[in-house]
């Protein structure tokens, strides 16, 4: 049986996602599985996830998915390159899972290859420390090094997010894991309508957060059901926590460095919301994505020194009956311990006991971003998502 993985964060999981594991089977035949790893409560973008990690591993099931591993939030809120280590790191200590399937604004996996090549080679790293000493954004420096060493047109997929992320990708991959691209259908990545009936998540997020359900619904597999999170529930939380913290401790926040620890302590006594503390402190070298990941890693109470050097353990968020045929496959071959449920926790240890108590206490957190206060123990209480 062919294995396919896939890096999400089904945020929400909408027409697009269920499109892509559909091409996959199509490319690797009908009776492949497919294996998710998808983020936790927290996501990429520095804020919470418009659902819990449960419901959308529930969605990814009935949209498709075989089996949902969780992508701890040291690496799931976190910028590409720790993103794509994480969940290729999981998929391949899975030991099951022979291609990763990823989405893709070019399709042209070849290019993406030569990109993630040349971001190994000794060469690009004289060459970004040339652009960098010139005080420009990281980014723009990583994207003007390749740009100098392979040309305009090698360099443009850093520009696409899907291609970017996919580069970063195969950079991680493991020998003997292959890869395929699937076109990108639609929309971009932070677009709104586009052809085909697809929509970016991002603009099915704005919808819903906005209470316009019926607008969002026709991008969605299913109505959508339930609370939405949103980051306006702990804004208060967010920026007490930043008032009173010491620049010691900010300065142990992951990607803090370039005196952005001090700035964004200085922004905090002066922003009365969330918005206008990342403005205050996003400049052309502070991109506003990096500064909303360090505030909610404060926020957290996480560190650098919390994002292990490998994951201690795989975390089942929920499965099919297929999926429990890939678990009893991973049980015999995966490289490290899988918990399916949580009191398993208790057998592994003292690195696998701290990574869980620290998603148990981003779980609470979590509880925090609804309408209404949601118990602080669901990470110990609650089960995976079975779909027969």
């Amino acid at each position: 049986m062919r294995i396919a993985g896939i890096i999400a964060e089904y945020n929400p999981f909408h027409r697009g996602h269920a499109w892509h594991i559909a091409q996959t089977r199509r490319a690797l035949g009908p009776d492949c599985a497919v294996v998710c790893a998808m983020s936790s409560h927290w996501v990429q973008r520095g804020e919470c996830a418009l659902t819990g990690k449960w419901a959308r591993a529930a969605m990814a099931l009935r949209g498709g998915a075989d089996l949902v591993l969780e992508i701890p939030t040291p690496w799931a809120c976190t910028s590409a390159e720790p993103f794509a280590r994480g969940g290729v790191g999981i998929l391949t200590a899975a030991g099951v899972v022979d291609t990763l399937s990823f989405g893709s604004e070019s399709g042209d996996l070849d290019r993406l290859r030569a990109a993630a090549a040349c971001l190994d080679s000794e060469v690009y790293r004289g060459e970004l420390r040339r652009f960098l000493d010139a005080g420009r954004p990281f980014a723009a420096c990583r994207h003007a090094a390749v740009r100098a060493l392979l040309g305009e047109e090698a360099a443009a997929c850093l520009a696409n997010p899907n291609d970017n992320l996919g580069v970063e990708y195969l950079r991680a991959l493991p020998p003997g894991m292959g890869a395929l691209a699937v076109p990108r259908m639609g929309v971009p990545h932070d677009g709104a309508e586009g052809a085909g009936g697809f929509a970016s998540a991002s603009a099915i997020r704005g919808w819903l957060r906005q209470g316009q359900s019926a607008r969002a619904e026709p991008f969605l597999p299913e109505p959508w059901q339930g609370d939405i999170a949103s980051m306006a529930w702990i804004e208060r939380a967010v920026l007490s926590r930043l008032r009173s913290m010491t620049l010691e401790e900010a300065q142990r926040l992951p990607d803090s460095g370039e005196g952005l620890a001090r700035r964004l302590l200085d922004a905090a006594r002066e922003a009365e919301d969330l918005e206008g503390l990342y403005r205050l402190v996003k400049t052309k070298r502070y991109a506003h994505a990096r500064v909303r990941r360090l505030a909610l890693w404060a926020f957290l109470g996480l560190e650098a020194a919390d994002r292990p050097a490998e994951l201690p353990y795989l975390r089942v968020l929920g499965l099919t009956g297929r999926g429990r045929a890939v678990l009893r496959e991973m049980g015999r071959r995966s490289q490290v311990p899988v918990v399916a449920k949580p009191a398993h926790i208790r057998r592994l240890g003292p690195e696998a006991q701290a990574l869980f108590a620290l998603e148990d206490r981003c779980t609470a957190l979590y509880g925090l971003c609804f309408p209404r206060p949601r118990t602080g123990a669901a990470e110990w209480t609650t089960s995976p998502v079975f779909l027969p």
